[in-house]
């Protein structure tokens, strides 16, 4: 026996709720431990005080206070730091979570609430067979959106039910081993390539996991698009300050959900967050494709990306394909009268795939050597404040990363006009088929901001070579990479689209396809336009795109979509040192560019290519950047946390070491070192 005084100064009284169905039992138990108990030695101490036969396996406790999980149960009370005064509670690690996905359908399932959210994303993507889990992660909804979201509630006269996809059967803990999330050369097809229907060798393994054939279809196709009305009551972004509340609400990847106070059944929406997306394959991505086939429609119709109105078409009638395609594939019997017709689809697939990819399956060794040179005539255009543009032609060489130009031909061999050094720089399009105008707007950077020209070029093939040379020199890579003549092929392609002609017979009858053009279009060109003219527009731009097939359509609008000079990019409203107003910071997967909140002009671009090293100084919540020849930036975030941007920059840097013949899993530990910002 040892005396009460004895016992009182070891021990102390620790109060923990444990979190359980049963209202009939106790919730609240008062133990009584000592600060070198461990922490897997106090939840057996609470489990048999609780006199409940379950499975505990799946419990941990939840520091209230200090808003931590004590996962470690080889440490002890002292060690966590734990004393009298700690509010514990018993708890489930996995919990149920509502998901917005990009295709606005929500999904229900669940969700590890202890694992960090880099690894939880890992796990969800398994459920719902979407490869490449790092491109993707949790964004809470804009406090604007929620808004007008309350508003619209409140003005329906009926009550607001959502269709929620029930996936909550298997608890994201299984594991599936039934989704890849690596590329492999002897992975099985999961998909067909043609309809984005799950392969026939593969129907047995949806029918083993929460996603079943009928939910993959959910998943993987596009469903009826909304009405006007519908989008109209959508939250739509109209500055660039309402375009960065978008991204203020980016969850910490290296910490748990419950850590950022998610709670139970809260609604997050589940979105590509990084826009590099590394080997799109039709056979095994139908759900990654389409979701991001929906991201990137949803941007357009809500105008959080800017379009002309000849790419506005383009990407309507890519819709209008999509569903013309999918209405044909339900109607008739979905076989193949040869097996040389599939070849040519994968084989015209495959050649997507490459250009998607920015990559070249054959002449990587092209002209490593001798590095190609184009050398044509073209007009220089320099805008003039308070006059006129002055328009002129010169010879142009392009060489390495440079553009010159030289009076005539003759001289192209003495010293040139000007030489501008294309690394580094904007890179723009300024077409319009129609007109036959075919112009490239190059910011330069310089010294006090951005130095703005415009090469004006004779035709698509002319300017094809030349956007693609530049486009490559911004990035500081020459003519003789393998990238070039995709990058040239992908071009020409956009154009083509773009390029429609009249044809009465297409345009007799727009009620001939079953569409409301109001659906394919932002409302600002709703407005514009009434809706048989819409519809006859339309079907102008879908004669060039009505013989593609279901995927095809959803990867043109995907590649039509990376060609918008503004993809990618996500906006903060910052303050650079030195600075006494505030700009937008547009980060990029290869770049950061500091942009004019009041006029949307760049004023610089920076590459990361060039950074040599990235810190925050936590005290001020400061990003500081160094990049090469001395060059160095420092900001705060006033948008959003400065750990958001601090973790796309590390975040892009770590998407820029995968590769195809990586069959191991994430390296987990480098990603976060690249994106947690400690030392």
């Amino acid at each position: 026996m040892i005396s009460s005084s004895e016992y009182g100064s070891h021990s102390w009284e620790l109060l923990v709720t444990v979190d359980h169905q049963y209202e009939e039992v106790q919730k609240e138990f008062l133990l009584r431990v000592t600060g070198d108990l461990h922490i897997g030695g106090l939840m057996l101490k609470l489990v048999e005080q609780i006199k409940l036969s379950q499975d505990w396996s799946d419990y941990a406790l939840w520091w209230e206070q200090k808003k931590c999980w004590l996962l470690k149960t080889h440490w002890t009370l002292d060690k966590c730091g734990v004393q009298a005064d700690a509010k514990l509670l018993f708890t489930t690690q996995h919990k149920m979570l509502r998901l917005r996905l990009p295709n606005m359908k929500t999904v229900r399932l669940k969700v590890s609430f202890s694992s960090v959210v880099f690894r939880a994303v890992s796990d969800i993507c398994k459920i719902l067979n979407i490869r490449r889990s790092e491109e993707l992660s949790l964004l809470k909804q804009s406090e604007d959106a929620l808004k007008k979201k309350k508003k619209k509630d409140k003005n329906s006269k009926e009550p607001v039910t959502e269709d929620i996809l029930n996936l909550c059967d298997s608890p994201v803990s299984s594991g599936l081993s039934g989704s890849p999330g690596l590329y492999s050369k002897t992975m099985t097809p999961t998909y067909d390539p043609t309809s984005g229907t799950p392969a026939s060798s593969t129907i047995t393994w949806f029918s083993d996991s929460p996603l079943t054939e009928q939910n993959c279809s959910i998943l993987a196709f596009s469903h009826p698009i909304c009405s006007p009305e519908t989008l109209a009551e959508m939250y739509q972004p109209r500055t660039l300050a309402d375009k960065a509340k978008l991204n203020a609400g980016w969850l910490d990847s290296s910490r748990s959900l419950m850590e950022q106070g998610i709670l139970e059944d809260d609604q997050l929406l589940l979105r590509f967050k990084y826009y590099s997306f590394f080997d799109l394959n039709p056979k095994y991505d139908a759900v990654r494709i389409n979701q991001i086939y929906e991201q990137a429609r949803w941007a357009i119709l809500l105008e959080e990306i800017d379009c002309t109105e000849e790419e506005m078409l383009i990407f309507a009638a890519l819709q209008a394909q999509y569903h013309v395609s999918k209405l044909s594939l339900s109607s008739e019997a979905q076989d193949f009268t040869s097996e040389s017709e599939v070849d040519e689809v994968e084989a015209a697939l495959s050649n997507l795939e490459v250009t998607l990819e920015g990559g070249n399956t054959s002449n990587i060794l092209e002209d490593i050597t001798d590095i190609p040179k184009l050398a044509d005539n073209l007009r220089l255009v320099r805008p003039r404040k308070l006059s006129l543009k002055a328009i002129k032609p010169y010879w142009f060489v392009f060489k390495d990363t440079s553009v010159s130009y030289f009076k005539n031909k003759e001289s192209a061999q003495g010293e040139p006009i000007e030489k501008l050094n294309l690394k580094g720089c904007e890179v723009v399009p300024d077409v319009n088929v129609a007109a036959k105008k075919f112009g490239i707007k190059l910011l330069i950077p310089v010294a006090d901001g951005m130095n703005e020209v415009y090469l004006r070029c004779e035709n698509e093939n002319q300017y094809a070579r030349w956007m693609a040379a530049c486009i490559l020199a911004s990035k500081g890579k020459t003519m003789a990479d393998s990238s070039y003549h995709p990058e040239v092929h992908k071009i020409l392609s956009f154009l083509k689209m773009k390029n429609w002609t009249m044809s009465p017979q297409a345009v007799s009858d727009p009620e001939s396809i079953d569409m409301k053009p109001e659906c394919f279009v932002s409302l600002r060109f709703t407005k514009k336009y009434k809706s048989k003219q819409l519809a006859a527009r339309i079907l102008e731009a879908h004669q060039n795109v009505s013989q593609m097939l279901l995927v095809e359509a959803k990867l043109h609008f995907i590649q039509a979509w990376q060609s918008l000079p503004e993809f990618g990019l996500s906006y903060y409203i910052v303050r650079f040192r030195g600075s006494k107003k505030d700009d937008v910071l547009g980060v990029s997967y290869n770049r950061l560019i500091r942009i004019d909140i009041a006029t949307g002009d760049p004023i610089t671009t920076w590459r990361f290519s060039n950074m040599k090293q990235w810190n925050v100084n936590w005290e001020i919540r400061q990003v500081a950047i160094e990049f090469d020849q001395n060059v160095s930036i420092a900001f705060t975030c006033l948008s959003a946390d400065c750990k958001i941007i601090h973790e796309y920059i590390g975040g892009y840097i770590f998407l820029s070491t995968r590769s195809k013949d990586q069959n191991e899993t994430l390296d987990e530990d480098l990603f976060h070192k690249l994106t947690g910002g400690q030392e």
